[in-house]
């Protein structure tokens, strides 16, 4: 065996390690993440107030962005549609059922640059926080396809509910 072929299979065995490195620690965020579900279906009667095509990107632990959570069926990225909702927001993603947070599931609705596997112009994703159990908080980010977010996400904060009123004054 010359040093050539000594040197590619040497290389050959250390990128199936990575990807081997790779699979196990996916899994074990699986495993993880099992006990939380995206709410499914959207609700009868849900009036439709706008539609926007959208990349999903990923959905994060709360104020993580580079912390990904393999939600299910939020686990990867993928092109769908954004509709807001006079009871929520649906997200319907290509190959996946419609994920439908509820108005008292969100907590917030901002601008954001930096996610998990992408970075954008400043401003250009927009993020959204839920509660997806009662007491864990993700955020979701998405990317519109064309336009500025600012509208949209002016939209999207008219659901979110007012924080509950603790009497303290500053």
């Amino acid at each position: 065996m010359s040093a050539r072929d000594l040197a590619v299979a040497i290389l050959i065995a250390l990128a199936l390690l990575v990807l081997l490195a790779m699979l196990f620690a996916w899994r074990r965020r699986v495993r993880r993440d099992a006990a939380f579900t995206a709410p499914l279906g959207v609700p009868e009667h849900a009036e439709v107030m706008r539609r926007d095509e959208v990349l999903y990107v990923s959905t994060t632990t709360h104020e993580q962005p580079l912390e990904r959570v393999a939600i299910t069926p939020l686990a990867f990225r993928a092109r769908g549609e954004l509709a807001v909702t006079d009871r929520g927001v649906a997200l319907a993603l290509d190959g996946a059922p419609t994920v439908f947070l509820a108005r008292d599931q969100l907590v917030a609705v901002d601008r954001a640059t930096v996610t998990i596997d992408r970075v954008v112009e400043p401003g250009g994703l927009v993020r959204i926080a839920w509660r997806v159990a009662d007491t864990t908080i993700v955020d979701s980010y998405l990317r519109l396809t064309g336009g500025d977010p600012q509208n949209l996400i002016s939209d999207l904060q008219r659901l979110v509910p007012a924080a509950p009123d603790t009497g303290a004054t500053s």
